[in-house]
């Protein structure tokens, strides 16, 4: 059996039986606010449970390293919607240590692209177009540094309002303990 056919077979039960019902509640977070975090499978579970949040709290927002590369790319947009259409009031942003992204290698991705069968002229291409496609692909070297790059990126936003904290931490993938790097409020305070 297909992973595919394997989440249809257990989703029809699921939904037979009414397991959603205890998940129910409506697309306005309670806690009004929005969280980015790294995709890590590690904290799937454990970031929400060491935050006290449940289905219905928050926004989620999940990138490779938690990063917010670009101010007008899609976490942007994602981030600017909870904001002004799903009335998010404060941003997190939680990367975690020891992420994958802090040990990526471009060259051995772009590697493992051309492997899958992603023609070397491909990346020629995009190189030749201008897309300097390892720099987009590089992690990061330090993650308190990575984190405050990614809230100053928000927090410096044109379409930001100046009332909204933003706020960075980084939590423990084997603990679920949490470390400050950025309070949002005393940034606010400072004004």
């Amino acid at each position: 059996m297909s992973l595919l056919n394997e989440i249809l077979d257990y989703n029809e039960q699921f939904v037979e039986k009414g397991e959603y019902v205890k998940y129910r509640t409506d697309k306005f977070p309670e806690k009004r606010m929005v969280i980015i975090s790294c995709m890590d499978t590690r904290l799937v579970e454990l970031l929400p449970k060491s935050l006290n949040v449940k289905n219905g709290d928050v926004k989620i927002l999940k990138t490779a390293g938690a990063i917010v590369s670009h101010p007008f790319g899609s976490v942007m947009r994602s981030i600017l919607i909870a904001i002004y259409e799903l009335k998010a009031d404060e941003v997190l942003v939680i990367p975690h240590h020891d992420c994958g992204m802090a040990s990526v290698d471009a060259d051995s991705v772009v590697e493992k692209m051309i492997d899958r069968d992603i023609p070397k002229s491909t990346i020629d291409t995009l190189g030749a177009a201008g897309i300097d496609i390892r720099s987009w692909l590089r992690g990061f070297d330090d993650v308190y540094q990575s984190c405050k790059n990614s809230v100053e990126v928000i927090k410096g936003h044109p379409l930001i309002p100046k009332t909204i904290p933003v706020h960075g931490l980084i939590i423990s993938p084997e603990t679920g303990k949490l470390e400050l790097v950025v309070d949002g409020y005393a940034a606010e305070e400072e004004k």
